[in-house]
């Protein structure tokens, strides 16, 4: 059997080893056995068990790769973006709800949630935030996230009682394990600045925030959630990294149009994709036509498994 892959993979090198091994005590075992008739009987047991055995191994390489296959393709790790759009002030404060369903899901599904900068208005409403998620099966799960998201219903400044309409725009970007697009740090802009708002005295004392832009596309990242430069300079370049490979691969679908229309949606942040009615407690996906009650519960994340399982079903069925 050629172990070639397995070897390759430092995930499973050291059982290939182990596989070369056990090969190499059933070859000497034959030979041993076909040199001395008597012993013929005697390892017949013993060569069943390394066989045994090697076949666990396989098993066990064949399975990890499986499953390096489907990260490469559904990674453990993404970007999640949230920023207003229209509707002002009330559209804020629906984007930090985005952000707090997303962030009360991933609890549910014992995902890590990391932010990378928020930008607040003065009622603590998200102008635009961004947070790296990781942990098994997250983009999977939320990669039909991506979209216009519009709210309907009465704000608590409003005084006659009108129904308003805002929007915020979600953004899912997953950082995959092998990266597709090469950055050239000559391309890079990186200057840093001290992190506003809350924090302690580190925030007043240390230029902490790191903030990058990608010359050729203009593509702007901060990160001023951490303590350091250096961990606030890798959120942010894994964030970059993540917007480049979305641009890359959002250019690729746009030339295979086939594949586009097989898709729940085309992954543009541009595109209205579910509404959520406050005032009759009904929340529709508009690309699978399919309405949920129950809007508080999903608000907090706890019920939103069930719109996510119903986007995963629709996907299968295309």
């Amino acid at each position: 059997m050629d172990l070639t892959p397995y070897k390759d993979n430092y995930k499973t090198s050291y059982l290939a080893s182990t596989y070369e091994q056990l090969e190499k005590e059933e070859q000497e075992l034959l030979q041993m056995s076909r040199a001395d008739e008597s012993m013929k009987e005697l390892a017949v047991d013993e060569l069943a068990s390394l066989r045994e055995q090697k076949d666990h191994v396989k098993q066990q390489m064949d399975e990890i790769l499986a499953a390096d296959r489907k990260e490469e393709v559904f990674p453990n790790e993404l970007i999640l973006e949230v920023r207003a759009g229209a509707g002002g002030d009330e559209a804020a404060l629906f984007a930090r709800e985005l952000a707090e369903m997303y962030q009360g899901y991933a609890v549910t599904r014992g995902w890590k949630v990391s932010v990378i900068d928020i930008s607040e208005n003065y009622l603590g409403g998200y102008k635009e935030a961004s947070f790296e998620v990781s942990g098994k099966g997250c983009f999977e799960e939320l990669r039909f996230e991506t979209g216009v998201h519009r709210v309907q219903r009465i704000p608590s400044t409003e005084k006659s009682g009108r129904t308003h309409t805002s929007t915020a725009s979600v953004a899912v970007l997953p950082i995959r394990p092998k990266q597709t697009v090469e950055i050239n740090p000559g391309d890079l802009e990186v200057t840093f600045s001290r992190s506003g708002g809350a924090g302690g005295q580190n925030v007043n004392k240390v230029e902490s925030a790191v903030r990058i832009v990608h010359t050729p596309t203009g593509i702007m990242i901060r990160s001023t959630a951490e303590r350091s430069q250096a961990a606030n300079r890798e959120r942010a370049m894994n964030a970059l990294q993540a917007k480049l490979e979305a641009l890359q691969e959002e250019s690729e679908m746009q030339s295979v149009s086939s594949e586009r229309a097989g898709q729940i949606g085309t992954g543009d942040r541009s595109e209205k994709i579910r509404t959520y009615n406050f005032p009759q407690d009904r929340i529709t996906d508009h690309r699978i036509k399919k309405s949920w009650s129950n809007v508080e519960g999903i608000m907090t994340g706890e019920a939103l498994g069930g719109i996510i399982d119903d986007l995963k079903q629709a996907q299968s069925e295309v």
